[in-house]
This record gives structure tokens, C-alpha cells and sequence, in this order.
């Protein structure tokens, strides 16, 4: 009532001060950090609104690694963000981007140790850590700068290891000692990890022959619930798959294995280590990425037809090599996983010799095969081949992407010859295919 005792109407309410607390949760998890912080100072409801839980389960931090003015305050708002936000932290990804000096590697190392310490004090939920690409071993990280970064990261898988459930820490490059302190971190206290994603690809530094590392299968030996494990060739051995066919023979539906060419690759697993670990752990399927490892024995030492391969991919990176020949390896290795093979990705320079043939059989063989990627030395026919087996039925591709090099600057011949065939099979290609092909020259 007013002064003089009469009945006044309340203002017209805005329809944000009534909005369901659910919606008003979902437009505030599209904002960035300022706009939050900026909507936070509306109203006492907003204000706790940007304390919800579901708004800082994700989060990604980046340092730059580079020294401006405009990065200089990414250490300092990483630990300020843990130490509010931290405790509903549920999958936690840390970048360093090319790290430019020592003294930008130190500035991370210290608050590296201060994110990890509150972290490891308030969170008690953390499901997923990534922490790619460190390179440790560069010769910008000085020795004690790099010891006190893997002790402090040591320390905090210690307490935490019992929550995580995904760990990758690709691209860490460290010694076999050290890659091993940490992984044994993960069961400090315990005999067993039950971590079901562990992801260490470039973990060990370059030409480590970490397959004869008693300390490496130890380390191996406490996971117990693995079901993706991505890792290099030069850690695989016939004692590393006989554990994971004791230890983890129910759980494992994927290993992703890289070989590289500055890998040591050499040493023999037999075939009946695969045998076991594939008929133990059935539903496993495995996918191959060389790097640069082209020639026939190399590969056919590796990719032996006991293993459940799914995935094969194949990158000579432009590399030239005469004495080299691809034929072999499509003629004769390929085929052998033609019941398994679903995925063939191939970037080779091969300049020297024709492969469309072998190349269409092979796609031909692999009834499986649903996504096809090559990057090589092509007649633009052989695109109008596999869409025409497609269309007869003989193959199932979903994904068809193909850059046919040439050894000419033009390639309006080519693209003309393209436009043709997609428009002679755009009615395929629209309704069954993520379709991309384009002319490339190669000088």
C-alpha cells in the first residue's frame, strides 16, 4: 500500500529472474570465463548459479609457451581457476605449446606444482588427465626443471591414481626409469591400477628399445582393467601382451600402436603371443600408424596375421625411396586381414611405380572396409573404379578421400576428368559417401 493507503501493483517482473534454474545453468555453460564472471555480478541467483558443478567438470588449459604480454597472465589465472573451481573437476586436458625458453619451462614447472598440489588437496572426483606433448627431453627443459616437474606429477597421480580412470600423457619423452616411476605411481599403496584408457604414445624418448625393460612389463603388470591402450611398437613384446592376456584379457576392446621410423623396431614377437592375447581378450581390435616404416620385411616382422587388425596407417611423410616398393605390402600383407580391416590410410610417394591395380583389388578383397584415405601417384580412373564397384555393390566405403598427385603444375586436365565422374555418380556419392577428391601437384 502507498501513503495514502491505497493498493499498488508490484513492477513487472523480468522473465530472467524467473527462468528455471536448469536453463539458466545451460546458458551459462556456453560462456566463456569473462562472461560468466560478468553475469555472475547481476543478481545474488546468478551469482551461485556460476558455482554449479555441471559448469566446471570440463576444462582445458593452455599455456602458450611463448613469452607476450597478452599470455602473461596465463600461469597466474590457471591457479586461481583450480583454486575456486577445482574441487568439481572431472576431466582435466593441459597444453604447453612449444616451450620457448628455460625460463618459460621453470614458470610452468612451478605452477605445474602449485595446480597439482590444490588440485590434489580439494578434487576428490577427477576422472580424465592429459598432459600431451612436453618433450621433455628437449634441451630446453634444464635438468632440475624437469626432475622437479616429473616429482611433482609422481606425487599427485600417488593420491589421485585411485579415481583416474583415463591418463595420457603423450608426447612426455622421458627415459625408461623415469616413464616407469610414473606409471608405478598410479598403484602406489596397491598391487593393481584399474585405470581403463592409458595413453602412452612418445611417452619414451626417441631410439629406446623400452621392449627389454624389465622395469616397463612391471610397471604394465598393475593395470588390471585396461580397455584402450595406445602406446609405440618399441614397447611391444611377447611378455607385455602374455600380461595383458592375464591381466586384462576381459576389458581390452582397443591397443592403438605406433611404429616409427627412429623407433627400434626389431626385436621378434611371435605370433602365438598374439594368438593368445587375441583369443583371451576377443573383442580386441588393433590399429596400426607407421611412421615412415615402408619397406616389406620391416612390416611384414610386425603386422603378422594373428593380429585382430582393424586399422592400418601407412605415411612415408614425402619421402622418396627407389629402391622401395609398395606392391609387396598390398599384394601380400594386406590381404591377410581382409576379415578384420576396416580403415586404410595411405600418404606414400610412389613416383616410381603404379599401384591403382593392387589398390583396387585390395579395397575389393576387404569386404570390411568402410573408410579409405590415400594421398599418392594415381590415373584420375581409378577414382571412377571404386565408385563404380561401389555402386555394383562389390564394396562398402563410407568414406572415400583421395588426393591424387601429380608431376605437373596444372591439373586442369584432371579436375575436369573429376567433375565428370562426381557427376556421373552424384547420386551415390550424396547419399552413401563422405566424398573428397582433388588433383595435387607433386614437384
Amino acid at each position: 500500500m502507498d501513503d495514502e493507503g491505497e493498493v499498488t501493483q508490484p513492477q513487472e517482473q523480468s522473465c530472467w529472474a524467473t527462468l528455471p534454474d536448469v536453463c539458466l545453468r545451460r546458458i551459462f555453460w556456453w560462456l566463456g570465463d569473462r562472461d560468466r564472471s560478468r553475469a555472475a555480478l547481476v543478481c545474488r541467483k546468478w551469482n551461485q548459479m556460476m558455482y554449479s558443478a555441471d559448469l566446471w567438470r570440463y576444462r582445458t588449459i593452455t599455456f602458450s609457451g611463448r613469452p607476450s604480454r597478452v599470455h602473461a597472465s596465463e600461469f597466474e589465472s590457471a591457479l586461481w581457476y583450480v583454486k575456486k573451481f577445482g574441487r568439481y573437476l572431472e576431466h582435466l586436458e593441459i597444453k604447453f605449446l612449444n616451450p620457448y625458453n628455460a625460463v618459460l619451462t621453470k614458470k610452468f614447472q612451478v605452477t605445474m606444482r602449485g595446480l597439482l598440489s590444490c588440485l590434489g588437496k580439494s578434487n576428490n572426483r577427477l576422472k580424465s588427465l592429459s598432459i600431451q606433448h612436453l618433450e621433455l627431453d628437449r634441451l630446453v627443459w634444464r635438468n632440475s626443471i624437469r626432475g622437479s616437474l616429473i616429482k611433482s606429477l609422481s606425487f599427485f597421480l600417488k593420491k589421485m591414481g585411485k579415481h583416474l580412470d583415463h591418463l595420457s600423457l603423450k608426447g612426455a619423452r622421458l627415459t625408461v626409469e623415469q616413464g616407469c616411476h610414473i606409471l608405478n605411481s598410479l598403484s602406489y599403496l596397491r598391487n593393481e591400477n584399474l585405470a581403463s584408457e592409458l595413453n602412452i604414445e612418445d611417452f619414451f624418448s626417441h631410439h629406446l628399445a623400452v621392449y627389454g625393460s624389465s622395469q616397463f612389463n612391471k610397471a604394465m603388470a598393475t593395470f588390471h582393467n585396461l580397455t584402450f591402450l595406445t602406446l609405440n611398437y618399441n614397447c611391444i613384446s611377447d611378455e607385455l601382451l602374455e600380461t595383458l592376456s592375464e591381466n586384462n584379457a576381459g576389458t581390452l576392446r582397443t591397443m592403438n600402436i605406433k611404429c616409427h621410423v627412429h623407433d627400434p623396431h626389431g626385436q621378434v614377437v611371435w605370433g602365438m603371443s598374439w594368438a593368445k592375447l587375441a583369443r583371451q581378450a576377443s573383442n580386441l581390435k588393433v590399429n596400426f600408424f607407421f611412421e615412415r616404416v615402408m619397406k616389406y620385411e620391416r612390416l611384414a616382422r610386425i603386422l603378422l596375421q594373428e593380429i585382430p587388425v582393424r586399422s592400418i596407417s601407412l605415411r612415408s611423410c614425402y619421402f622418396s625411396d627407389p629402391d622401395w616398393s609398395m606392391r609387396p605390402t598390398l599384394t601380400d600383407i594386406l590381404p591377410s586381414f581382409r576379415n578384420t580391416l576396416q580403415k586404410l590410410t595411405f600418404e606414400f610417394n610412389n613416383n616410381h611405380e603404379s599401384l591403382d591395380e593392387q589398390l583396387h583389388l585390395l579395397i575389393l578383397a576387404c569386404r570390411k572396409l568402410f573408410y579409405f584415405k590415400i594421398w599418392a601417384f594415381l590415373d584420375v580412373k581409378f577414382v571412377e573404379r571404386i565408385l563404380k564397384s561401389q555402386e555394383e555393390g562389390q564394396c562398402s566405403l563410407r568414406t572415400l578421400k583421395v588426393r591424387i598427385y601429380t608431376n605437373r603444375y596444372e591439373t586442369n586436365e584432371e579436375d575436369r576428368t573429376l567433375r565428370e565422374i562426381y557427376r556421373k555418380y552424384r547420386k551415390l556419392i550424396d547419399s552413401e559417401l563422405n566424398y573428397f577428391v582433388i588433383a595435387y601437384p607433386m614437384m
